[in-house]
């Protein structure tokens, strides 16, 4: 079993149901020397009660595909171990209780309850056969039975609960992973963006003044001795300058190669599927945003529709981006099922919530504000401002 914090009990219930077998068996023992001469035939049902009990580590290495029915064969052989052996000594009846938990684990749901049944009419009878009909001998089986059910049924529930849990776990370690190598190409290109701003703010404005003097005094008396250097240190640094540009451009991230506008309508048709959701992007024909923030607005809005894709069941969604004097603003809406902003933020985090938070804090990275307008049952409204840092003019 993939190890949990339920992981203990469930030990510990597997120990105990061994433990009590080996007791039970070892009370049957004892009892055969005070039997006629068949105990040797009770001697040998022992015997091999236990040698197939611990085969059950061999049932467990059976491959996942037929691990049900050999488990089903396994149990049903150490039921027909135990009927041979209740009819011998009337203590073995004792051993039905261990065997009703091994009918609710292993057979099917319906089968189970249907086994101890039949389990608890047997060990009446044969207690009734071996010491007489009594009310003593009819409520003691019919308690362990009803006992092993609730115990089952608990188990069951835990198991399942476990079950649930670990694969919550698993969705929000993947989360993780996801967010942190999302982080870290954040990061990356931030860095690429950065030093695309600083090269171009010095290096290529540098190269471009010395381009426009140079130019300049050429013009000036283009017959002066030396012109020639100065036209060949113009044409020198005209080189240097588009080299330059051309390494800001390769700095710039991939996707946003044509600008925000174009990513943000490459998203929208990659998201959009034939008869399921379709994405309307509407954005102004240029955006002067630096690359960082363009690079943050676009992970913003795939964070979002990956959103709208996963829970909001929805139809229709959109991707706006506007100019608001010094903000700049990026609305996804949808017309899902909606959600309580209030219980989301108030929960416990689950694998829901992440993307949200996500977003959320990509946001007070850029000093901006996030307005969340959604409930049940008529979509979702996400509203992203952030301040706008101007560029520059280009050399």
């Amino acid at each position: 079993m993939t190890h949990s914090a339920l992981t203990p009990v469930f030990v510990g219930l597997r120990v105990g149901l061994h433990v009590l077998i080996a007791g039970l068996l070892v009370l049957v023992l004892l009892r055969l020397p005070a039997l006629p001469p068949p105990a040797v035939a009770g001697l040998v049902l022992v015997l091999l009660f236990a040698a197939v009990y611990v085969s059950s580590a061999f049932v467990r290495r059976v491959p996942q595909a037929r691990r049900r029915a050999a488990a089903t064969a396994w149990v049903t052989a150490l039921a027909l171990i135990w009927v041979g052996l209740v009819i011998l000594v009337p203590e073995a009846a004792y051993l039905s209780f261990p065997l009703f938990f091994l009918f609710l684990h292993l057979l099917p749901r319906w089968l189970g309850p249907l086994a101890v049944v039949v389990t608890t009419v047997i060990a009446i009878l044969a207690l009734g056969l071996h010491q007489g009909f009594s009310l003593g001998a009819v409520i003691g089986p019919l308690i362990g039975a009803g006992v092993a059910i609730l115990l089952g049924l608990g188990y069951r529930a835990l198991a399942q609960e476990a079950a649930e849990r670990e694969a919550l776990l698993a969705e929000l370690l993947s989360t993780r992973d996801r967010l942190a190598e999302t982080e870290r190409e954040q990061g990356a290109l931030a860095e690429r963006a950065r030093l695309a701003r600083e090269i171009h703010d010095t290096v290529a404005q540098g190269l471009s003044s010395i381009q426009l003097l140079l130019h300049a005094a050429e013009r000036a008396d283009p017959d002066r001795p030396g012109i020639e250097h100065v036209r060949l240190a113009r044409e020198t640094a005209a080189d240097s300058l588009a080299e330059t540009r051309a390494f800001i451009r390769e700095l710039t991230p991939p996707a946003l190669d044509a600008g925000l506008g174009e990513a943000l309508r490459r998203l929208g048709q990659a998201q959009s599927t034939p008869g399921g959701l379709r994405v309307e992007v509407e954005t102004p024909p240029s955006l002067d945003l630096p690359m960082d923030l363009q690079t943050a607005l676009l992970r913003i809005a795939q964070g979002a529709i990956a959103n709208v894709r996963q829970h909001a069941r929805a139809s229709r969604a959109s991707l706006t981006v506007r100019a608001d004097g010094a903000a700049t603003v990026l609305v996804v809406a949808d017309d899902g099922v909606g959600f309580d902003p209030a219980a989301v933020a108030a929960g416990p985090g689950g694998a829901d919530s992440f993307g949200l938070r996500a977003i959320a804090e990509r946001v007070a990275q850029l000093d901006g504000t996030l307005d969340v307008d959604s409930a049940p049952g008529r979509g979702t409204r996400l509203t992203v401002t952030v301040p706008t840092r101007a560029t520059g003019g280009d050399a």
